[in-house]
């Protein structure tokens, strides 16, 4: 007789390698499903530099690039145009002020100096001979008034003469009258003679003082050619080294041409190109300094240059104390460039990360080193050597700061 067995309830040793299978496969698909949502990208770490954020002492400066120039430079421009026809010095030359450089020739200023003198010459001609009328009359006027004022006077005399002899009836009224009329002719032709003259000397002032305003403002133009025949001589402005001269025998040289530049080398400044990211913090008596041969040499920031030139701009600097004896123009030397106080602050060493991210975010590697995920920071100043953090980091974790370009928009990175 067949005995039915009952199935036992629970679970059996079986069981337990199909539960692990079932959460293995679960585990799996989790993975597949939910860590495919974030990009990653899988790379050596060996190829990458990653280094450690931590905490000390920001100090606020930037390291800059500058060139050793003269402290001034001195264009020359040509006064007058003309063709080269002899050069006295070369380029590199020390000159002192005044010295000739060049000499040019313009045969359309010496007609002009030649039109000139012709026009003073005759002008001096028409004043003389104006001079010489003016005499004449001057002398012609006197002796009428001299004339007139004798006949004046014996007319007088006569009148009275004949007017006492009238009042004694000794002479007739006739004889009275014409004495008297005589008299009177006299002295009103006396009066339009010394009108006349009178007349006479004040036009002889008025032209002549013309006439001499003329001549001397023709002098004065000759005077202002003959300067132009000099500026055919090109001088040296300045003491100093001649830079560069843009003038060979024979050239053509334009009116206001550039033809050279004077370097004074009483002093010297710096040269430096600035990145545009400074720009709102530069500004003019920061301080900065030289470190040549262990020695440290202060400068101040004298001038700076607001034009913005693929993506820097320029500033000068000058030295406020000693400067190195060997100092050159065209030397270039690195400048430390202080722009704030020191202060403490959470500092992120540089790398390129930088240019891929605008220092908006950045892949923080987690403990194990294995993977490293994208975080957003704030980051403040900069120096030539760290990132002051403000925002999104830790003292002691780890970054990625090398080059981000091949990453595309990971936010995950796995380190093999």
């Amino acid at each position: 007789m067949d005995i039915q067995l009952e199935k036992k309830k629970g679970l059996r040793p079986k069981h337990y390698g199909y539960i692990a299978l079932g959460l293995l496969l679960f585990f799996m698909a989790y993975q597949l499903i939910f860590a495919s949502s974030v990009a990653t990208f899988r790379t050596e770490k060996d190829k990458l530099s990653v280094s450690q954020v931590m905490q000390g002492k920001f100090d606020d400066y930037i390291t800059i690039n500058g060139n050793v120039a003269p402290i001034a430079t001195i264009y020359m421009d040509a006064y007058e145009g003309g063709r080269v026809s002899e050069k006295l010095i070369e380029e590199g030359a020390i000159v002192k002020k005044g010295d000739i450089i060049l000499t040019l020739e313009n045969m359309n200023l010496y007609e002009q100096i030649l039109a000139s003198e012709s026009n003073l010459a005759l002008k001096q001609n028409d004043l003389r001979s104006t001079k010489l009328t003016f005499d004449s009359r001057q002398v012609e006027g006197r002796k009428s008034l001299a004339t007139g004022s004798y006949d004046l006077q014996r007319l007088k005399r006569n009148f009275n003469q004949s007017q006492a002899l009238f009042d004694d009836e000794l002479i007739s009224k006739e004889e009275y009258l014409l004495s008297k009329e005589s008299f009177e002719l006299s002295q009103k032709q006396y009066e339009i003679v010394k009108l006349q003259t009178e007349q006479d000397d004040k036009l002889r002032k008025t032209s002549l003082a013309g006439l001499d305003t003329d001549l001397d403002r023709m002098q004065k133009t000759l005077s202002m050619v003959y300067q132009r025949l000099d500026h055919l001589n090109v001088r040296a402005p300045a003491d100093g080294q001649l830079g560069f001269l843009d003038a060979e025998i024979g050239q053509n040289i334009s009116q206001g041409q550039r033809i050279g530049q004077i370097n004074v080398l009483t002093d010297y400044k710096i040269e430096a190109d600035i990145d545009e990211h400074y720009i709102d913090r530069i500004k003019r008596d920061l301080v900065a300094i030289l470190e040549r041969n262990g020695n440290e040499y202060p400068l101040r920031l004298r001038k700076v240059y607001p034009e913005v030139r693929n993506g820097k701009f320029r500033v000068d600097l000058v030295f406020t104390e000693d400067k190195p004896e060997t100092i050159r123009a065209g030397q270039s030397y690195n400048i430390k460039l202080q722009l704030g106080a020191s202060s403490d602050a959470l500092l992120l060493p540089k790398g390129s990360f930088f240019q891929s991210t605008g220092g908006q975010w950045i892949f923080v590697v987690d403990a194990n080193g294995g993977e490293a995920l994208r975080r957003s920071i704030r980051i403040g100043k900069q120096n030539s050597r760290y990132y002051e953090v403000l925002e999104g980091l830790q003292d002691g974790e780890k970054v990625i700061t090398s080059n981000y370009d091949s990453f595309g928009d990971a936010e995950r990175i796995v380190l093999k």
